[in-house]
């Protein structure tokens, strides 16, 4: 086999790859072999027709097309290994000689991973927030736990008030026709959620158990169903039942009853530690995402359309993977979002490019300041992962190289250890330093 490249632009390559007749013959003669015994041909057994009989029946070009579906694929592997190129997309092939006894010639425009022109990537003047937790930040987190830990209880003689769960039978009506999707039985809904359209839960409040009444109220004009959307609609609801929250007591009591802590003033101090912990992560992933995206706005790089694609791909699968996971169908989600597949795609695209032009960025600069993942960094990641999962290192090794996906894992360290680099060559302003000069 015989490949000749030639370089198109940042992105894009073309090979002229040759295969030798002897390997062409041979594949013609094994499309014949394999089409004689899928036919049925008179006064001949299956598979015991000769060629040009074969040839006679099912044409030549069909043979031609099955010798080329065998050729083509593994001269393309070969071709990237001895080019050394790395494809990001399903090429384009062009036939420019296929027969029985010559060389098979073809062109394959082929979409290789682009080259990054880096621009500054380090000496970067950032500032960084420092972590507060207030003492109200703290309260708000108590009544949330307070709330979680509430017991519900049934309103037997009451109306329903805002925050109470009724529980309701309804059906809805266009010019008193009943509408898909608009009858409902023993729906608990939390009265101020806004969970139904708006003035539906508003008109509920002040309504008994077992009391019937008529909600009117209008579709807003933006409505995922283009059918619904702009028009009056009138329900007939059912209020079966009231449940409302009894709070506990904010005490020692509580404190001991959803924690480990005897008083109160130690899961209020316990929180806050928590909390402050959470803002300074937060805090720290936030600069180390600036700092990386300062990197990749010096960076210039032209990504190819497919790859584009191929990760708008990836994404619209693992949206159809989290649809399928909650039990909702593809079709109700776009309409939903009142937008088609196309349009869906196309709104992944920003994200799509973004992500793939920082991956780009900090693998050029992984690149160029050689930073690689050591054996050692390997089995001391492995080891983290494994404690945190309960599992030895050896097993959770021995699993990662069966599926093939040690090289993802190293690809992952290195990621981690360029943004290291580009943090530490980073010089950071503590913001309260900066209002405590500006108060000077």
């Amino acid at each position: 086999m015989a490949v000749k490249m030639e370089k198109m632009d940042k992105s894009r390559v073309l090979l002229e790859i040759r295969v030798e007749a002897e390997k062409v013959s041979a594949a013609y003669s094994r499309a014949a072999k394999q089409a004689g015994k899928e036919i049925n041909i008179p006064g001949f057994r299956k598979g015991k027709a000769p060629k040009h009989i074969i040839e006679r029946y099912v044409g030549k070009d069909y043979l031609k097309d099955r010798a080329m579906e065998e050729l083509i694929k593994p001269a393309l592997l070969n071709a990237y290994q001895e080019t050394e190129i790395l494809p990001v997309s399903a090429p384009t092939v062009d036939v420019v000689q296929m027969e029985e006894d010559l060389d098979l010639i073809f062109k394959a425009t082929v979409e290789v991973k682009p080259e990054v022109e880096l621009g500054q990537y380090t000496g970067f003047e950032l500032e960084k927030k420092t972590a507060e937790v207030t003492d109200e930040q703290v309260e708000e987190e108590l009544k949330r736990r307070q709330d979680r830990h509430a017991k519900l209880i049934t309103v037997e003689d009451g109306e329903v008030l805002d925050q109470d769960i009724a529980t309701i039978d309804y059906e809805g009506f266009i010019d008193n026709v009943p509408f898909e999707g608009g009858k409902g039985e023993d729906f608990d809904l939390t009265i101020g959620s806004g969970m139904f359209i708006p003035g539906f839960e508003d008109q509920l409040k002040g309504a008994r158990p077992g009391q019937e009444l008529e909600v009117n109220v209008r579709f807003p004009d933006d409505y995922q169903s283009e059918d619904l959307a702009g028009k009056d609609a009138m329900f007939k609801v059912k209020v079966k039942a009231i449940k409302r929250k009894e709070l506990v007591p904010l005490d020692d009591e509580f404190a001991k009853d959803i924690s480990e802590f005897d008083t109160l003033a130690e899961l209020r101090e316990d929180i806050k530690q928590k909390m402050l912990q959470s803002a300074e992560l937060s805090i720290e992933n936030e600069y180390r995402s600036e700092v990386v995206q300062k990197a990749v706005d010096k960076a210039s790089v032209e990504i190819p359309e497919g790859m584009i694609q191929g990760r708008i791909d990836s994404m619209m699968q693992e949206m159809e993977m989290r649809l399928a996971s909650q039990g909702i169908p593809k079709e109700y989600y776009e309409q939903y979002l009142n937008e088609n597949e196309e349009q869906i795609r196309e709104s992944y695209r920003v994200q799509a490019v973004e992500g793939i032009k920082t991956e780009l960025v900090l693998e050029a600069i992984a690149k160029q300041e050689n930073i690689t993942a050591s054996n050692e960094d390997v089995d001391k990641e492995i080891q983290k992962l494994a404690a945190q999962y309960g599992r030895s290192a050896e097993e959770l090794k021995t699993a990662l190289e069966s599926r093939g996906e040690l090289d993802w894992f190293k690809l992952g360290i290195v990621t981690d250890k360029t943004i290291d680099f580009l943090v530490n060559s980073s010089e950071k302003k503590d913001s309260s330093d900066q209002t405590a000069n500006k108060e000077e």
